[in-house]
């Protein structure tokens, strides 16, 4: 459904995004951003996904700065040198990546109001440009890694968010998911009978339920915030 194309970012640096295009005329555009694991088959069938729910859906690979096309699976080797690849990218001097999602967002803003969902990392990335990046209508982080550390905890988000986090995520501790409710009422949060990862049917975590739920819930709210 989709094809990847470049975008330039602000400093000038061309990266590629995977860009799915909906049946008919968009009712808004959808900013997906990766996991670890690179814009693989998972990522692109989720922005297809949000394509086939009428969304101009664009997935940035936020590690090419460091790397280009990396495609992860989800074997233990994967996931090291997806945490590699991660904390060279969040090394980066500022703005780093984040200008590459700003670019994402710009190109999908042809297509109406703008609205971000990320997972894993990416679900990081999508709690950082609610709060700091512009053009945005809606958010929604999927078990966000670092959401609820007190440095995230402490930024404050300029558009609408839904969170999503699973009860047995043991990289996510739900007394960290309390004190983020604590600290910002305004963020509707879900907990879900479920373990991280639990969005991704190419992983054991996956569970079913939760993902369709999880997703029934983020069209909702993009088609309340994006229009």
């Amino acid at each position: 459904m989709g094809q990847f194309i470049d975008l330039k970012a602000a400093d000038g640096f061309t990266f590629p995004a995977y860009v799915a295009q909906p049946a008919t005329k968009p009712r808004g555009g959808v900013v997906v951003l990766q996991e670890i694991f690179g814009v693989n088959a998972h990522i692109r069938a989720v922005a297809d996904g949000y394509a086939a729910a009428g969304y101009l859906a664009v997935a940035p690979a936020t590690f090419h700065r460091v790397k280009p096309g990396v495609e992860l699976g989800y074997q233990p080797d994967d996931m090291s040198a997806g945490m590699a690849l991660k904390a060279t990218v969040e090394a980066l001097p500022a703005p780093g990546v984040l200008q590459d999602i700003q670019a994402a967002i710009h190109h999908a803003a042809g297509a109406g109001k703008v609205g971000v969902v990320g997972y894993c990392w990416g679900g990081l990335l999508t709690w950082r440009t609610a709060c700091l990046l512009k053009g945005v209508s809606a958010a929604v982080p999927y078990y966000g890694g670092g959401v609820t550390t007190e440095a995230e905890i402490a930024r404050t988000p300029k558009c609408p968010v839904l969170a999503h986090f699973g009860e047995k995520d043991h990289w996510i501790p739900l007394d960290g998911v309390a004190a983020l409710q604590k600290a910002h009422p305004e963020v509707e949060v879900h907990v879900y009978a479920a373990n991280h990862g639990f969005n991704c049917d190419h992983r054991g975590a996956w569970d079913a339920t939760a993902a369709a739920l999880a997703r029934e819930r983020t069209l909702a709210f993009f088609a309340k915030h994006l229009g």
